[in-house]
């Protein structure tokens, strides 16, 4: 089954990180990569630009709205995602505990017959 592990953090800490902090982290992205690769789980994944660089679209009504930045007013943003292959909800999350961010959302993916 296909879950979507989805990363979230305080973009304000990246945004301010040394370059050694970076390559740091990068570093421990790849390892991981290299993991899910090893166990021919990783389906892929990417880092997202930070959320001020978002742009929301809402549309009802006969309307389309769309403003600048995220949805959500929260402390934590989406700022990247791993799409992996994985047997069950357990390996999911052991996926998401070796996974070297804070906070890991875990989502099945919805794949349709046709």
């Amino acid at each position: 089954m296909k879950y979507a592990l989805l990363l979230y953090g305080d973009e304000s800490r990246w945004a301010a990180a040394t370059e050694a902090e970076i390559k740091e982290v990068s570093a421990a992205h790849g390892r991981f990569t290299d993991m899910l690769t090893a166990r021919g789980a990783y389906l892929g994944g990417e880092e997202l630009d930070l959320s001020t660089t978002a742009v929301t679209v809402r549309t009802g009504g006969g309307r389309t709205l769309h403003t600048d930045g995220p949805y959500a007013e929260t402390a934590e943003h989406l700022g990247g995602f791993y799409l992996v292959e994985a047997r069950d909800l357990d390996e999911a999350i052991e996926f998401a505990t070796a996974c070297p961010e804070e906070i890991v959302e875990i989502r099945p993916v919805v794949e349709y017959q046709g």
